[in-house]
């Protein structure tokens, strides 16, 4: 979503001071689910006055935060915060209306918000209050920290980020299916940062089988780091299991956090679909149907049907950690918005299986991409990409 730049100048402690409230904001990434991360910091007389960000969903927001730490020394400063404030009662109240109650001079606002019910609202009162608001200040930088809400808000599904490990000469698993390591420990250790931003993690029936993944967000230091005191937030898991084979005694239903269990709407409505169901619900899980596939990628479920689940759900990011079929129909339909692959150092032989099964018989059709970050990890590369779409 664009950020609505104001025409207005930006200056030199504008942008320290936005950069600080993003910073502040990220601190946010792993815990605030399903709302946006937002940062804030309240300046006056060039003096920070007060900090804060938003934590956790039906905690105070980060401007509620900033005032509370600024102890009444609002009048007249100004205000950054990476999110225009909200203007609408939910689980707290309208943060657009504590401003105006604590009369800033100015707000520095580094997007508008992109959900319906805010989108302009927020800055309209703040202005109608004869509060001075500029916009657009490190706009981009704000969204990139919030892309799942931005795409459930303004799209109606996750952010869909395509988790991929695979050798030098990209194959993800040998002819006999196994797989485990292909990676070292600090990329499977960077691989649960992933899951811990997620609303919900994905996999399919296939690599359930082959490999009983657990799917869970392990407690390592680094989630101490994160969360402190606080349990560690569960994403979502999900399973794509057409025929609702999945094994009861399968380690996804093991541990804690919410399990889902997606399944053909054919096979729900059976009385042997049924039965299946009934034994993994005593395990916790909850068991949908949904519209099977046509077309080019009929070898599954109705995969637009399922985001437009999640998105009611709250997912904001979706996590897809699959095998070569289901990741090549997420490609394949257009689904992804990011692909995070990690490489190693080893070669697995042509007759080890390919990183996606995906058909694409010309060098016109291969899919572009564009490479936004690469680094190593451990003794692995990992490279974030995104697809480039046709303008």
């Amino acid at each position: 979503m664009p950020a609505m730049p104001d025409t207005a100048p930006f200056t030199a402690d504008d942008h320290r001071h936005m950069a600080r409230a993003l910073q502040l904001a990220a601190r946010g990434l792993y815990t605030t689910d399903p709302n946006p991360r937002v940062g804030c910091v309240i300046v006056r007389d060039g003096v920070v006055v007060g900090e804060g960000f938003h934590r956790r969903a039906g905690e105070p927001h980060a401007e509620v935060h900033a005032l509370h730490a600024a102890a009444g020394r609002v009048a007249g400063a100004t205000v950054y915060v990476t999110l225009e404030p909200c203007s609408h009662h939910g689980r707290t109240g309208p943060c657009a209306d504590a401003l105006v109650a604590a009369a800033p001079a100015r707000v520095v606002v580094a997007m508008q918000d992109p959900n319906p019910r805010v989108c302009g609202n927020g800055i309209a009162r703040l202005r109608a209050a004869g509060i001075a608001v500029d916009v657009g200040l490190l706009g981009s930088e704000a969204a990139a920290l919030n892309p799942g809400f931005i795409a459930r808000m303004a799209g109606g599904r996750p952010w869909v980020r395509l988790k991929l490990a695979m050798s030098l000469d990209g194959r993800t698993a040998m002819a006999s299916g196994e797989s485990q390591w292909i990676t070292g420990p600090e990329a499977r250790e960077d691989v649960q940062r992933l899951r811990a931003r997620s609303g919900a993690v994905l996999t399919g029936i296939g690599t359930l089988l082959a490999d009983n993944p657990a799917l869970t967000v392990r407690p390592d230091t680094w989630c101490r780091e994160a969360y402190g005191a606080a349990p560690v937030r569960q994403p979502l898991r999900v399973l794509l299991d057409r025929q609702l084979r999945a094994p009861a005694d399968a380690r996804l239903f093991d541990g804690p956090g919410p399990v889902l269990v997606a399944c053909a709407d054919a096979v729900a409505a059976s009385a042997a679909g049924q039965a299946r169901a009934g034994l993994l619900r005593a395990r916790g899980a909850e068991v949908i149907g949904l519209p099977e596939a046509s077309g080019a990628v009929a070898a599954g479920l109705d995969l637009p049907a399922l985001l437009a689940e999640l998105a009611r759900r709250e997912v904001n990011e979706l996590l897809v950690e699959a095998g070569a079929r289901l990741a090549g129909a997420f490609v394949q339909a257009g689904l992804v918005d990011e692909l995070v692959v990690y490489s190693a150092p080893v070669l697995m032989g042509s007759q080890a299986r390919p990183l996606l099964d995906l058909p694409v018989a010309r060098m016109a059709d291969r899919l572009p991409l564009v490479v936004t970050d690469v680094r190593q990890v451990g003794a692995d590369i990992r490279m974030c990409a995104r697809i480039q779409r046709a303008l």
